[in-house]
């Protein structure tokens, strides 16, 4: 069987191999190659650390595993500015999930050829995954299986992909080839329709629950509006019952005063009569 002839298919070889047997295999495959140039850049490749190597035996044991994730990943990745904020953090859970079970199972593999894998190991790895979830140019690293080191995302920069990768990057990864228009443009208009339906249920929920507030107000307004009415006729009849006796009492003590005058004026009238009495009577 013939040797691969370029850099990038040594490269894959060499690196799913166990890494005690890198490096035998890597100066082998420079004395078969004729072209010196060649020769020089393989017997410059360096052997994957554990944790790299275990992510590339889960690249080419189980492409297909590993391809579905980072495909999804990358449509997340080109989605997630049409995403709300519970979406995306329902989809980073989602994809906490997956990138542990692929770590266990990238670590199940690695057992299964005889390597021990170490709880720093398995991290590592579960970083390096999460790197590739994140990143489109980690995700490349990562399928290409021709890791060298385990890769680490931090916050929003790009992953770090110097000396990363045995030979150059140059895998086109499918999960970063676009989508047909078509597809992504159907995509879009469900999640916008999907938002939209989301909007409108909670705008309709809002209306209502302001409705029964109102409604409440409007009938605890409209009872009181009752009880003051029947208050102020309550007042207006016993307004109408004061005046009643305010002109009654005005038009008895008119009578009143008028027989005081009255009187007044016999009292006078009688003491001069007595006066005069009283004078004949002396002389």
């Amino acid at each position: 069987m013939a040797a691969p002839r370029t850099i990038v298919e040594i490269a894959a070889e060499l690196c799913v191999l166990p890494p005690e047997d890198f490096v035998a295999a890597r100066n082998a495959r420079a004395r078969e190659t004729d072209d010196a140039a060649l020769a020089a850049e393989v017997r410059a490749l360096r052997k994957p650390l554990l944790a790299a190597w275990v992510v590339n035996v889960l690249a080419g044991a189980d492409a297909d595993a590993l391809g579905e994730a980072l495909q999804l990943a990358g449509e997340l990745r080109a989605a997630q500015d049409d995403l709300d904020a519970a979406a995306l953090s329902k989809l980073g859970r989602e994809r906490r999930t997956l990138v542990r079970a692929l770590a266990r199972r990238a670590g199940s593999l690695a057992e299964a050829r005889g390597a021990t894998v170490s709880a720093a190991a398995v991290e590592a790895v579960e970083q390096t995954l999460n790197a590739a979830m994140r990143d489109a140019g980690a995700a490349a690293a990562v399928a290409s299986g021709r890791l060298v080191r385990p890769l680490e995302a931090s916050g929003m920069d790009a992953v770090d992909l110097a000396d990363a990768v045995a030979g150059p990057l140059d895998v086109v990864l499918p999960a970063e080839s676009a989508a047909p228009t078509d597809e992504l443009k159907a995509r879009r208009e469900r999640r916008d329709a999907e938002r939209a339906a989301r909007d409108a249920e909670r705008d309709a929920a809002h209306a209502e629950r302001e409705q029964g507030r109102l409604e409440e107000r409007w009938r605890a307004a409209r009872e009181r509006a009752v009880l003051l009415e029947e208050r102020i006729a309550a007042l207006e009849a016993d307004l109408a019952r004061v005046r009643a006796e305010s002109d009654a009492l005005r038009a008895e003590t008119d009578a009143l005063a008028e027989e005081r005058k009255r009187a007044g004026e016999q009292a006078k009238a009688a003491r001069r009569a007595a006066d005069q009495a009283q004078t004949r009577l002396d002389t």
